[in-house]
């Protein structure tokens, strides 16, 4: 590379807890069916609520030597529609819980491509995946542990607390002091949970992060007999999200018993007192069996409110971090800039102009570009050579505005990159990175990736252009044959002249070339060549070099040093006028 990559930071600093306010938005995509279930809800709580009553009314016919009539069937009835109406409630809740993930995931995924490639650079892939995948899924514990079902219970447990009220006062007030205990018990452990749950899913997301550094390297390190000591780098990882994910299931198990044991003292409590007004005659059994009914019927709000809670909190502190990402800007909130005008026909004759350009990476100490100026013709093709860490790289960066300048200006037929609509300025330009990048799929579709509607012709027509027919010769598939992950299953080469060709099926005019031929033998580097010959035809070509003999015959070559451009010319003025470059040219026996 000709320039340092800006370092990534180790792991992204927690967000704050969301509230649910900033989960509506999601909520509201279903409301309709949330709508449907909150009814639901209700009408199970009043079928549950109305059977103490019932059961009253059955008892005091009992004791009165009355016969039961139909009582006992509308109990029998009421229990078995509770039972249904819980049912479909539970695959509605479970249905609309799947689709807030679905929507959470896809907005997230949308923003997360729009983010400025300085936002990416300093944060890990790893991370973002977790986001993407583990955070989301918890957003589902909001419905179907509860939400939505508490609506219901709060019915269930104003109806139990009225009923109680009528019956026995006494045994109610006993009743919810046992209750406001544990309700401020689970309170303070539900915060708990919260900020555990974030601890956590941090974890999980440098867990994420380790295992995607590891096996986008595997060859590398096993070649480097690495794999031990990065197995072991990774299961650290995985420990210390074990630890988070302990802490979280002891805190998130102590809620239940907590609920459950006020509710049994309660129960002691009701029991002890209500036999002691029954034997003294201050209330009847009737009375009591219907007290104690709806104090269970009180409990299962109770228990499923104390686990909504908890659940709700941890799911607040995923959505936490999946609204630390959605409230960065996205890199095209600054493109909103009219451009009629700028995308007429070019006239400008120099295709791309650097004026007094300085840039440093936000993380770094020293700037990368501390005054570069050069000049593009139209039509001509122009060579950037240099030691590495001179800036090359990052001039390409800043035409593409991955990143902006400090200072300066960037000109890209004769107007400043920051006045064109992203869109519309990459379209001028067909990138090829150093690295070369290959897609998981097939040929086609990394052909595709900027053309989408290119037809299979076309697609042939630009292999031949780079010499890459025989791809498609030596596969069945043609086409659709499968490049495996990263591109494995193609050479160096091959990945190299695949690239070029994704980029020429766009037909851009300008082509930017970072060290295309630095690390391959000479007859893939010849034959890349005759590719980049066929592709110049017609276009500018802006080429970093990291050999020599690849641009001698450039029209223009421009060195830079220090992030300055020293000396331009062609290879035989260079060769008198700058030490620098005879002296790279010496070293790589072009002299």
């Amino acid at each position: 590379m000709s320039a340092v990559r800006p370092p990534r930071r180790g792991r992204p600093e927690d967000g704050p807890k969301a509230s649910l306010r900033q989960l509506w938005p999601y909520l509201a995509e279903h409301r309709t069916v949330l709508i449907v279930t909150a009814v639901l809800s209700v009408l199970s709580a009043l079928a549950t609520v109305s059977q103490p009553l019932l059961v009253n009314q059955l008892i005091t016919r009992v004791q009165q030597g009355e016969t039961i009539g139909a009582i006992g069937w509308v109990i029998v009835i009421l229990l078995v529609a509770a039972a249904l109406v819980t049912g479909l409630q539970y695959y509605l809740l479970s249905r609309t819980g799947e689709g807030i993930v679905r929507s959470s995931r896809r907005d997230l995924v949308r923003h997360i491509l729009r983010l400025p490639v300085a936002e990416i650079d300093r944060r890990r892939t790893g991370d973002l995946i977790s986001r993407v995948s583990s955070d989301t899924t918890l957003l589902r514990a909001v419905l179907t542990q509860g939400l939505v079902d508490s609506i219901g219970g709060v019915f269930l447990l104003i109806g139990s607390i009225i009923g109680m009220l009528i019956i026995d006062p006494l045994l109610f007030a006993l009743t919810a002091a046992v209750v406001a205990v544990a309700v401020f018990a689970v309170s303070l452990m539900a915060r708990q949970v919260s900020r555990a749950t974030r601890e956590s899913q941090t974890r999980v997301g440098a867990l994420s992060a380790a295992v995607e550094r590891a096996v986008s390297a595997t060859r590398t390190i096993r070649a480097g007999g690495a794999t031990d000591r990065e197995t072991a780098s990774i299961v650290t990882e995985a420990d210390g999200a074990y630890r988070s994910g302990l802490r979280v299931a002891a805190l998130s198990s102590a809620v239940g018993p907590i609920v459950q044991l006020s509710l049994q003292v309660a129960v002691l409590v009701v029991l002890g007192v209500g036999g002691w007004r029954v034997a003294a005659g201050r209330s009847d059994i009737a009375g009591l069996v219907s007290f104690v009914l709806f104090l269970f019927v009180m409990m299962v709000p109770l228990v499923t409110m104390a686990g909504a809670f908890t659940s709700v909190q941890s799911a607040l502190g995923a959505l936490g971090r999946i609204q630390e990402i959605l409230a960065l800007p996205e890199e095209t909130a600054a493109d909103e800039v009219p451009a009629a005008d700028r995308l007429s026909p070019p006239s400008a004759q120099d295709a791309i102009v650097f004026d007094d350009v300085r840039f440093g990476y936000p993380v770094a100490s020293a700037p990368v570009l501390d005054g570069l100026s050069f000049r593009v013709p139209r039509g001509t093709k122009t060579a950037l050579v240099g030691p590495s860490g001179a800036g090359k790289s990052t001039s390409l960066a800043l035409l593409e505005r991955f990143y902006d300048v400090t200072s300066g200006s960037v000109l890209v037929d004769g107007v400043d990159v920051r006045q064109w609509p992203r869109l519309a300025l990459r379209a001028q330009f067909g990138y090829v990175e150093q690295d070369s990048p290959v897609l998981a799929g097939s040929i086609a579709d990394n052909l595709r990736l900027a053309a989408p509607d290119a037809t299979d012709e076309q697609c042939l027509a630009v292999l031949r252009q780079v010499n890459l027919e025989h791809l498609v010769q030596r596969d069945a598939a043609g086409l659709a044959a499968a490049v495996g992950e990263d591109g494995v299953m193609l050479s160096g080469g091959e990945r190299q002249r695949l690239a070029l060709a994704r980029v020429l099926l766009a037909g851009p005019p300008v082509l930017l070339l970072d060290e295309l031929t630095s690390s391959l033998d000479g007859l893939n580097e010849q034959l890349l060549n005759q590719a980049i010959e066929v592709a110049a035809h017609g276009r500018t070509l802006l080429v970093i070099a990291h050999r020599l003999a690849t641009v001698i015959d450039a029209d223009q070559i421009v060195v830079i040093d220090g992030g300055r451009a020293i000396a331009s010319g062609t290879h035989a003025e260079l060769l008198e006028s700058s030490p620098l470059y005879r002296s790279l040219a010496e070293q790589q026996l072009l002299v």
